[in-house]
């Protein structure tokens, strides 16, 4: 079953047949959820209701005193937030379509068959679940408040759609449906799954797996371990990782690479929270809660038949999309002078203070890689800082002179490549006059036509692109 039976109010079963009761209440213990309660009295349910929470309740339609149909609409009026299953032996349509419209979530004729029983209380469960989460996230987002906001210490942001994420993290996190988090490389995919686990109190490891270029014989050893013998070299048993994050988090990375046959493994571990170790024939549980990440668009992905539909459905319980940081850009002195401080100590080296045309391009860069990219930049630069500000001198990337310290092979050599992005520019070999006509627009726009950023970005006083704006607008060329 999806649920966890620890972690939900009891199941409330209403019926004045006692056999029906233990038949029903056994079947779900044996599916691990202990938490059932019976009643077989339908005139105590209303004020058991008043002061005992439930998370489900499966009625009978036909009882002595209060029958089930007169019930029915008093639960769902009353008490909204708890589905109803209804059971009866009248087994007509026009009755069920009744209880249907009257609120209740399914229908079950008896004589029940239980596998139809626990499947009706696996979907109930869920959606009580999610409806309950929903009214929290609805209260966080209302109070704009966060209730553990250390567990967010290392991610550095004002921006309000990480303040939501994180409002929506706090209401998932003790869940023990997957969740799936998107966003570009470079984001902090992995600091969001470390701040659920660590919002979700549980007791074992946060564990983590880059499936991307693991072939299936790799994933499930890494996953589900093996036994002795199972393969060639396989000298030893071993424990996966699986068994490594029970009562924990397995963070898995880059899901969006895996290979099909995995997919499959994978599936089943959701849907049943058991796996066999390669070449044993002795089935496991896990109790892991499973978080994973990736870069791609799934559902272009399916379309394109690299990733399987129903794999999607069961990871994409609770969702995350984390954006960029091309789209967070009030972030980026932040992260600036956070990344500063421990290049610094890493290096052992006092935290040099920043330019302001460094701060003015880096405003307006566009970090391909995001808060990685960010990251490496800033170390690099404190790595060739000796003394005094540090300037674009220090930053090859934001088009500094200083590139003594660089490899050679990473300079662009003239030749067809140089020539092939001067071309897609300009549809020829253009002239200086037009190179610089473009570079002045170019960091126009990108300045939204801030003339001190733009000299700053084009390395020429402010004045002096004043000049060859007059210049430029005054010639035919200009003037289109």
């Amino acid at each position: 079953m999806t649920p966890s039976p620890k972690s939900i109010p009891p199941i409330l079963l209403l019926d004045d047949d006692p056999v029906v009761l233990e038949i029903s209440s056994t079947a779900l213990q044996v599916e691990g959820i202990e938490n059932v309660q019976t009643m077989n009295d339908s005139r105590k349910l209303l004020p058991f209701l008043e002061s005992n929470p439930v998370s489900l309740v499966i009625l009978d339609l036909s009882m002595p005193h209060v029958s089930g149909m007169e019930l029915l609409p008093l639960l769902t009026r009353n008490y909204p937030q708890i589905p109803v299953i209804v059971m009866t032996s009248s087994d007509d349509i026009e009755t069920a379509v009744g209880c249907i419209k009257a609120g209740a979530i399914d229908y079950l004729a008896k004589p029940m068959e239980i596998e139809r029983l626990l499947l009706s209380v696996e979907k109930a469960l869920h959606e009580n679940e999610l409806t309950r989460e929903n009214l929290r996230l609805s209260e966080y987002l209302l109070n704009d408040c966060l209730e553990s906001p250390e567990a967010f210490e290392e991610i550095i942001t004002t921006n309000k759609k990480m303040r939501a994420i994180f409002q929506y993290v706090e209401v998932i996190a003790k869940s023990d449906q997957p969740v799936l988090i998107t966003g570009e490389t470079g984001v902090g995919k992995e600091l969001i799954a470390r701040a659920i686990a660590c919002l979700s109190k549980r007791k074992g490891a946060f564990v983590t797996v880059n499936v991307a270029g693991l072939d299936d014989n790799m994933f499930s050893d890494t996953l589900f371990g093996h036994k002795k013998g199972a393969f060639t070299g396989a000298e030893q048993p071993r424990e996966g990782l699986l068994c490594a994050a029970a009562a924990g988090t397995l963070f898995l990375d880059e899901i969006g690479d895996l290979n099909e046959a995995s997919q499959v493994k994978l599936l089943r571990l959701f849907q049943e929270q058991e796996y066999y170790p390669m070449g044993s024939d002795i089935l496991k549980k896990s109790d892991a809660r499973i978080i994973v990440a990736t870069n791609h668009d799934l559902e272009s992905r399916i379309h394109d038949g690299k990733f399987r539909k129903d794999l999607f459905y069961r990871l994409r319980a609770h969702r995350i999309h984390i954006p960029p940081l091309n789209e967070r850009r009030e972030d980026i002195p932040l992260l600036l002078d956070h990344f500063l401080e421990k290049a610094s100590t890493s290096l052992n080296k006092p935290k040099p203070a920043v330019s302001r045309e460094v701060e003015a391009i880096l405003a307006t860069y566009n970090f391909d890689g995001n808060i990685r990219e960010l990251h490496a930049m800033v170390f690099d630069a404190v790595a060739r800082h000796t003394s005094g500000l540090l300037t674009l001198e220090h930053f090859p990337e934001l088009g500094g002179s200083d590139c003594s310290m660089l490899d050679a092979s990473a300079q662009p050599e003239p030749g067809k490549g140089v020539d092939e992005a001067i071309y897609s520019l300009f549809g020829r070999f253009p002239t200086l006059k037009e190179v610089e006509d473009y570079l002045i627009s170019s960091a126009m726009k990108l300045t939204k036509g801030n003339q001190r950023s733009a000299a700053i970005m084009l390395g020429i006083a402010r004045q002096t692109l004043s000049k060859r704006l007059v210049n430029s607008a005054a010639s035919p060329a200009g003037k289109d």
